[in-house]
């Protein structure tokens, strides 16, 4: 398996390189959708990862965010590929995007890097060995309470009006530290691996958004969920992640918030400010 993670984080430092030789010179955008944007970065990136894990594996089944991998139904791998989680960050200048590669053997993950090229961060995690930031042991934060915790979230670029997160982000950030939105939901689950964040949760994540995320906060001591307290899915609607000390703590509010209950109310607005 180390062949695995040390071919994926040769691969994500390479494809970093390809980000930065774009992000240094400014790089122009298009629209996939109404609002998501893509960059010839993602694809270039993209292009050399798959063609790197498909020389490096080629058996390997690979499902990458922009559509190139290779569709090996059968193979008991499967990789899943963002060659840029954060696209929008980069298109706008914003510092915060990352290359992640996450590996499943058998609907099960296994290996996973996430690679931040600005600031020169791996984060490496395989099943049962633990997780990493470059080759130094990471560990979830000791926070036990929500109301001392730094949560962090994201939403969605497309169907954004048919998002409902809005009403947990508000009782979150009155319940808690705060809320840090970043924009890559990689690296938000890397930071709670490595305790930078105490949790993070988010909605309509795609597989290549969340699978090395997933296996680092487990491999750091953390809880990995659905947002209802039931097992995680990298294909699932909604994703939960903290340092498992206040899980079920997060879980109780998050079901009184499905439920239409809110221990916040939603402030008035004054017409006459």
């Amino acid at each position: 398996m180390a062949s695995f993670l040390e071919t994926a984080a040769s691969i994500a430092r390479e494809a970093g390189s390809v980000l930065m030789s774009y992000y240094q010179r400014g790089i122009a955008f298009e629209l996939k959708g109404e609002f998501d944007l893509v960059t010839a970065a993602d694809k270039a990136s993209e292009k050399l990862v798959v063609e790197r894990l498909s020389s490096h594996f080629p058996s390997h089944a690979i499902v990458a965010e922009e559509g190139s991998g290779q569709d090996h139904a059968s193979s008991e791998y499967r990789w899943y590929v963002d060659p840029l989680d954060g696209t929008t960050n980069f298109a706008h200048g914003f510092p915060m995007f990352n290359v992640t590669l996450g590996l499943e053997r058998g609907g099960e993950m296994i290996a996973g890097v996430v690679f931040d090229p600005l600031r020169d961060e791996m984060f490496a995690a395989e099943r049962g060995a633990g997780a990493y930031c470059n080759n130094h042991r990471i560990h979830v934060s000791r926070a036990t309470r929500l109301e001392d915790s730094l949560m962090a979230t994201g939403f969605p670029s497309f169907k954004r009006h048919l998002n409902i997160n809005v009403h947990f982000f508000h009782q979150v950030a009155m319940l808690t530290h705060g809320i840090r939105r970043g924009g890559s939901a990689a690296l938000d689950l890397a930071y709670t691996a490595c305790g930078r964040l105490d949790g993070f949760w988010e909605f309509g994540l795609q597989p290549w958004d969340q699978a090395a995320g997933m296996l680092l906060v487990r491999e750091a001591g953390g809880q990995v969920t659905s947002m209802k307290g039931g097992p995680a899915d990298v294909r699932g609607k909604h994703l939960l992640a903290t340092n498992g000390k206040f899980h079920g703590q997060v879980v109780e509010l998050f079901g009184e918030v499905f439920a239409g209950h809110y221990r916040v109310p939603l402030p008035q607005i004054d017409s006459s400010r």
